[in-house]
């Protein structure tokens, strides 16, 4: 990791000094950098314990676009932090971060298409389409509050656990890309983690825990997660009704928010969340298990764990 964050900071640089100071406060306010761990653990599980520049090179691709769609999604949402910093467009405004994003994104491209890693651009790009396409398809069913589950499974396998399916892609065809099974079962392996992963972060909406974001917050937002999606399928249609329109109209009234909670946890939501998440786990621990043991599948294992026991 020491290694990368060298590399992933020369990846960024440019004549341009606005650039630099942005790019500089980006790279020392990164967050927990699990995306660049996947690919060299993967990598290593995959190779035998060797990696090679292609798997720098991979980690950096990832890392790059992944903060160019932070950027623009702080612009999107007109956000003004970003783990606990100020954001991209709240320092230097929209139109500078729109800018930033893209240039990121662009030196993502470029870092592939200059050293000829066409097999490593194929895998990011697919990602950052379908990343395009779950965010797309949540807001056009945003609108409505009609989310199956089928559906919202479908939402955070492309906007999240598409980029961790990639991220471990990635890392297996950095050493051997002429392993087209392998690669695509530690693209399955990844996918599993990210959906526990998602499913996670929409329990902590429900918990009384100090967490990186408050309570009730996706309520406020409008967001269909999978403890509210569960209680509606079970709700009668005068409850059905009194959720929907807490959610569409009263989503700011704290006391209704504290409400749709209660009543999302008497009636199941959570514990069918849980039971998701922990199918979701399971099924990536499976795909390891098919691994000698050594200290990155150790390792793997443990960020899976991690995955779900977090608290932030």
């Amino acid at each position: 990791m020491a290694a990368f964050e060298d590399k992933f900071r020369n990846s960024m640089s440019s004549k341009v000094a606005l650039l630099n100071r942005i790019t500089h406060y980006i790279v020392n306010r990164k967050g927990k950098q699990m995306r660049p761990m996947f690919v060299f653990l993967v990598a290593k599980l995959a190779g035998e314990g060797a990696i090679n520049e292609r798997t720098y090179r991979g980690a950096s691709v990832i890392e790059l676009i992944h903060t160019a769609t932070l950027v623009h999604d702080d612009v999107v949402d007109d956000s003004n932090k970003r783990r606990g910093f100020f954001s991209i467009n709240a320092l230097w405004k929209n139109k500078i971060a729109v800018l930033v994003g893209d240039y990121l994104l662009s030196k993502g491209l470029l870092l592939s298409i200059d050293h000829g890693d066409f097999d490593l651009l194929r895998i990011i790009s697919v990602a950052v389409r379908e990343m395009s396409e779950g965010e797309l398809l949540q807001m056009e069913k945003a609108r409505r509050l009609d989310i199956t589950e089928e559906v919202y499974y479908e939402i955070i396998r492309q906007k999240t656990a598409t980029l961790i399916a990639a991220c471990c892609a990635m890392g297996a065809c950095s050493v051997q890309p002429d392993n087209a099974a392998l690669i695509e079962k530690m693209r399955a392996f990844g996918e599993y983690v990210g959906m526990a992963f998602q499913i996670k972060d929409d329990l902590f909406d429900y918990s009384d825990e100090a967490i990186g974001k408050p309570t009730g917050i996706d309520i406020k937002e409008q967001k269909m997660t999978l403890p509210l999606i569960y209680a509606l399928n079970q709700a009668d249609e005068k409850e059905r009704k009194w959720l929907i329109n807490s959610v569409k109209n009263h989503n700011t009234d704290k006391k209704r928010v504290r409400e749709v909670i209660q009543y999302v946890k008497a009636h199941g939501g959570i514990a069918h969340t849980e039971t998701q998440m922990h199918a979701y786990q399971a099924k990536a621990l499976s795909i390891l298990e098919d691994f000698p043991d050594s200290p990155y599948k150790t390792s793997l294992r443990q960020i899976v764990d991690y995955v779900i026991e977090r608290t932030i």
